[in-house]
């Protein structure tokens, strides 16, 4: 057997499995919410309308369906990034001027995701290599804000619409906050080691060599790895949703966050600028509010508070910045994102 036979055949058997992996997917997604509803309601004749066993059957749809949104976006974004290095987007970056860095920066946040850890070690890369600080700023946004499980969750709870307001606020807010930030010049408020740091001589791309097998691979240990780190969140998370779907009266909301009250958008920040969560982890409780009757905008403010600018993140960014360029960047976020808050309350 020649060697050109066993890679077309290795092939086939890769492709195929793939598509029988991606056939499955779709089939459990679309039957996900059926089969509990079925299960709940025809086998155990429970009212899903009732207070427990609407929180029992969101728990149990939710978590399935959070599962798969993961799974599925995880796989594919992750083979994507294998195609662009660190380096690759540290040559992209460099040497562009005010503005244009920005919006390659944002953009660039959003097709390499990094989370909260390795922000601090992306953020050292660039600046040490030349990057503005304005411009690295609108990546060390985007990144963490309009990642690719926010996007993946939106698109599934709430649709194509509130997923395209959120993508483009968020990379509004990335944009103007690094050229704000740029602007203040404060260079100086980046801890000196991160300026010091030696970098490669060249740009060298470690994602050429590469195989379909190696980075189909890497899909699949970025899915089981990310499970593993966020699965407690997760359920947390899901659990709080169910709790409010099921039990929550909707006036407790509508009181202090709802469309009637004119600081709804002001407290939902507040309080998910300490909370320390992902977007796995909120967007449930985003969920179980909406259905609750909560203003989209308010909704929205509260996701990009809780994912762009928690505490955890705070602590570790602290490692490379001071305290006043840590403040201005909370500062210059958190205005924007109350400000996207009340856009979209007015317009929706």
């Amino acid at each position: 057997m020649t060697t050109a036979t066993t890679d077309r055949r290795a092939a086939t058997r890769r492709w195929g499995l793939l598509g029988a992996a991606a056939a499955a997917w779709v089939g459990a997604y679309a039957l996900n919410e059926v089969a509990w509803t079925w299960l709940y309601r025809t086998v155990f004749g429970l009212d899903l309308t009732a207070g427990w066993p609407s929180m029992l059957h969101f728990f149990c749809y939710d978590t399935i369906k959070i599962t798969l949104l993961l799974t599925g976006i995880i796989f594919i974004v992750t083979v994507l990034r294998s195609f662009m290095s660190i380096e690759r987007t540290r040559a992209l970056l460099g040497g562009k001027r005010e503005g244009i860095g920005n919006v390659l920066a944002a953009s660039l946040g959003v097709v390499t995701p990094f989370c909260s850890c390795s922000a601090v070690p992306a953020f050292i890369g660039f600046v040490a290599s030349g990057i503005p600080l304005g411009v690295t700023m609108s990546f060390l946004i985007a990144s963490p804000l309009v990642n690719e499980v926010a996007i993946a969750l939106l698109l599934g709870l709430f649709g194509i619409g509130p997923t395209l307001l959120y993508v483009g606020a968020g990379l509004v807010i990335a944009i103007l906050a690094g050229m704000v930030i740029g602007r203040l010049h404060l260079e100086g408020q980046v801890e000196g080691f991160v300026y010091e740091t030696r970098l490669r001589g060249q740009v060298v791309d470690s994602t050429a060599d590469l195989t379909w097998d190696d980075r189909l691979a890497m899909g699949r240990e970025e899915v089981a790895s990310i499970l593993r780190k966020i699965w407690p969140y997760l359920l947390v998370g899901i659990g709080l949703g169910a709790v409010i779907h099921g039990w929550a009266p909707a006036d407790f909301f509508a009181r202090y966050a709802g469309p009637d009250n004119p600081f709804g958008v002001l407290i939902a920040v507040a309080i998910g600028v300490p909370l320390y969560s992902n977007a796995a982890g909120v967007l449930p409780l985003v969920d179980a509010l909406y259905a609750k009757g909560l203003p989209m905008g308010t909704l929205l403010a509260f996701m990009m508070a809780t994912v762009a600018l928690s505490l955890p993140e705070m602590i570790l960014l602290r490692r490379v910045l001071k305290p006043r360029l840590i403040t201005t960047f909370v500062g210059v976020t958190a205005v924007g994102i109350v400000a996207v808050g009340y856009l979209f309350n007015a317009i929706l």
